[in-house]
């Protein structure tokens, strides 16, 4: 892999609009080498003038350390839940070289501020320690996605993201911690990852090491995103292609949703996995205690 090409960013922390759980988005990266082939960042090399595959030209914010100091000590800041990662993996390779991330955790620590991190790497254990002291202080929840658990579909599929095995090891540490634990089995691929045996292999595995909850949602295609899985489907699962067709583009994904989302809930149900990822956070950074209520992203 190439070294990473400087930028700047003006502010560390964009504003994020839906139904999510938090409304800041902070992201160390443009680009990823994890090379997810559903990925729907993609898109968003398009908007750098200096052009460059997604996942082999990557670029890192060197001042966001600085932005983001600048927007935590700002008397308007609202201490809102910050996600890091939710367009690009914080904790991709590049961090091993960079090492923004420890930086910005103690910047949490310093400011109390409720934090969010997804990523499919276990370079997250380095920091562990700091996210431990974070987690005694304030909300910080540690999501993985994991998309299926047969490794061999996984190295095709998310080439440059660690096995899941090591991400279910990774979570199981975070459950010494304080912090909120889950796995996000998204998106589930038809005829790929949705099928009774990746459901149990995932469910079993993250009641085993008792997650706070997972979510799950199919796959959604456009554009770039919409391209690249389809030439990776063409050369990897070439006789995919026409039941993709069918789906996503002849309109019969929501017959088919149903069907798996029937198959989600009797996992669901047989190994007791709350999809509730809301009412800790809640309770936790706005003292509320409200009935749980689910989202788009599962059944």
């Amino acid at each position: 892999m190439q070294g990473c090409s400087p930028i700047q960013c003006k502010t560390a922390c964009t504003s994020v609009k839906g139904g999510f759980p938090y409304h800041w988005d902070l992201n160390v990266y443009r680009g990823c080498s994890h090379d997810c082939k559903y990925c729907y960042a993609r898109y968003s090399h398009k908007y750098l003038q200096e052009k460059g595959d997604f996942s082999h030209k990557i670029f890192v914010k060197t001042n966001i350390v600085e932005a983001l100091e600048r927007q935590l000590r700002s008397p308007k800041w609202d201490k809102g839940v910050i996600n890091l990662g939710g367009v690009t993996d914080n904790y991709q390779y590049a961090e091993m070289v960079e090492e923004q991330m420890p930086e910005i955790l103690r910047l949490m620590i310093r400011y109390n501020n409720p934090i969010i991190i997804s990523t499919k790497s276990d370079l997250i254990l380095r920091d562990y320690d700091l996210i431990d002291e974070l987690s005694r202080k304030t909300y910080v929840n540690i999501a993985s996605t994991i998309t299926t658990a047969d490794e061999r579909l996984q190295r095709k599929v998310e080439p440059g993201a660690v096995s899941p095995k090591r991400r279910f090891t990774m979570l199981r540490e975070f459950r010494k911690t304080k912090a909120s634990t889950a796995v996000h089995m998204m998106p589930l691929m038809p005829y790929l990852t949705d099928g009774e045996e990746n459901l149990e292999a995932i469910f079993s595995q993250a009641k085993e090491i008792q997650v706070d909850y997972l979510l799950a949602g199919l796959l959604y295609l456009r554009g770039e995103t919409k391209r690249v899985f389809y030439d990776f489907l063409k050369g990897e699962y070439p006789h995919l292609v026409a039941e993709y067709n069918r789906l996503y583009q002849k309109g019969e994904l929501k017959d088919y949703r149903k069907l798996v989302y029937e198959r989600l809930g009797k996992a669901r149900q047989k190994y007791k996995i709350s999809a509730d990822y809301k009412s800790r956070l809640d309770k936790e950074v706005f003292g509320k205690n409200e009935p749980i209520q689910l989202t788009l992203f599962d059944t």
